[in-house]
């Protein structure tokens, strides 16, 4: 039988080492939300190795079909349907619980949907939030490396407004929205694992 779940090279390439920063920054969180799960490949991996935590998915709902196909055969109950989500829209339709996690999505989105998902979360992510984002970043309006400047290309051709972020505006939008940076982690493949806490209002 042919296996019509979507995969994705790096999402089974990085798991593991995002697992390893999430358990760090996720203690004593039960439940958390992933915006633009994708394929839904780290949405099962991580409901899986987290029992703890709900891990609740979320994309355009494009995707929601592939994420399902990932999630029908798992047997624990930390791992709902997947909600459908587009981080411009001014009410998400759902609660923003105590954690947020994104991965490889800010440079796919154009800037004005970065901008709309930190404005979102400074509006309604409660204090305490924390929101961690895997991706890669450049510094100083440099890149970080050769193979992120030939990514960068890529995606001004596959994603039209797209582009890897600088970190500092990045960093600015979160500040703006009332986050403080506790962590900034070197990830295998020039990524980044970028860790923030919401403060109280």
């Amino acid at each position: 039988m042919t296996d019509m779940r979507p995969f994705s090279q790096a999402c089974e390439n990085n798991k593991r080492p995002i697992l390893a920063v999430l358990r760090h920054h996720l203690e004593g969180v039960d439940m958390l939300l992933e915006l633009g799960s994708g394929t839904g490949q780290h949405a099962r991996f991580f409901a899986e190795q987290l029992p703890g935590l709900r891990w609740q998915p979320s994309d355009l709902a494009d995707n929601l079909p592939g994420i399902e196909a990932w999630r029908e055969d798992y047997a624990g109950d930390n791992l709902p349907a997947p909600h459908p989500l587009d981080v411009t829209w001014q009410d998400w339709g759902i609660g923003i619980p105590a954690a947020v996690f994104t991965a490889n999505s800010l440079h796919i989105m154009p800037w004005s949907s970065v901008e709309a998902l930190f404005a979102y979360l400074g509006e309604h992510a409660p204090a305490g939030n924390r929101l961690l984002v895997y991706g890669p970043f450049n510094y100083g309006g440099q890149y970080t490396s050769e193979s992120n400047a030939r990514f960068d290309e890529w995606l001004a051709v596959q994603h039209p407004g797209g582009g890897i972020r600088d970190f500092e505006a990045v960093d600015a939008r979160a500040e703006a929205a009332g986050y403080q940076l506790l962590d900034d982690t070197a990830m295998p493949a020039n990524n980044r694992l970028l860790a923030w806490r919401k403060s109280a209002a």
